[in-house]
């Protein structure tokens, strides 16, 4: 996991951080280079862009959206709601900057899980070591009519072994829900697994952390989510 991000976002306030970053009116560049001064573990500034809304810059900082004012005074960590319609205009963008060509995931590095007529589709990456998947699949034990790939990602210390245990077991599938939903460790075997694949993947995808789902409609959602959630979003309705 990349820590540079996530040690900045430890420091905003739920809702809000406000700073002092110039008294001078801002541009893209001069937001750029202030917030880089003031934060220099920030690490890469995707995008500045001004919204079409309340004046606000828009701030892509990893897999963040932050807000920014056209002066550069304040700095927000918070979703942005349309009071008129209740859209959370936050999310809405989201959904468009982070999406992602499902049809051209290589499913084939993932453990494929049929569950019922397997028509909706998900995958997410996921790690042994990480609790929050752990309560990801006991939730999507309550979920029936779909298929789930499964992309082993070990980021969490001595994952590495209990994934390639998993993969290499003769029933993959039965491993990895004996593991994640009882607790009982797989066999200790060896073979070729494609983790690497795996590990250069969620690195392009820029998946920082577990888990990290993927809906057939190219949403894309870090973090772990409860069923009925899951259900929303497998059924298209993220809007």
């Amino acid at each position: 996991m990349k820590m540079n991000v996530m040690s900045f976002s430890k420091k905003l306030l739920p809702l809000l951080l406000f700073f002092s970053i110039t008294g001078a009116h801002a541009g893209e560049a001069e937001i750029r280079k202030s917030l880089q001064n003031k934060f220099p573990g920030i690490g890469g500034l995707d995008s500045i862009v001004k919204t079409p809304y309340a004046g606000l810059y828009e701030v892509i900082v990893g897999d963040k959206i932050l807000y920014t004012d056209a002066a550069g005074l304040y700095l927000f960590d918070g979703n942005v709601i349309d009071t008129k319609t209740h859209t959370d205009l936050t999310e809405l963008r989201r959904h468009q900057l982070f999406a992602i060509n499902f049809n051209k995931l290589p499913l084939e590095l993932a453990v494929k899980k049929v569950k019922g007529n397997g028509k909706r589709k998900l995958a997410f990456f996921t790690d042994p070591n990480c609790s929050y998947c752990k309560k990801l699949d006991k939730e999507l034990a309550k979920i029936n009519d779909v298929t789930l790939y499964m992309f082993l990602y070990p980021i969490f210390p001595g994952s590495d072994e209990l994934v390639r245990n998993v993969h290499c077991a003769k029933d993959p599938v039965k491993a990895w829900d004996d593991l994640m939903q009882k607790g009982i460790q797989p066999a200790q075997v060896s073979c070729n697994t494609n983790t690497e694949q795996v590990m250069a993947l969620g690195k392009k995808l820029k998946v920082n952390g577990t888990p990290n789902l993927i809906f057939a409609d190219g949403t894309q959602v870090p973090g772990y989510l409860p069923a009925e959630e899951l259900e929303r979003y497998l059924n298209g309705q993220t809007k």
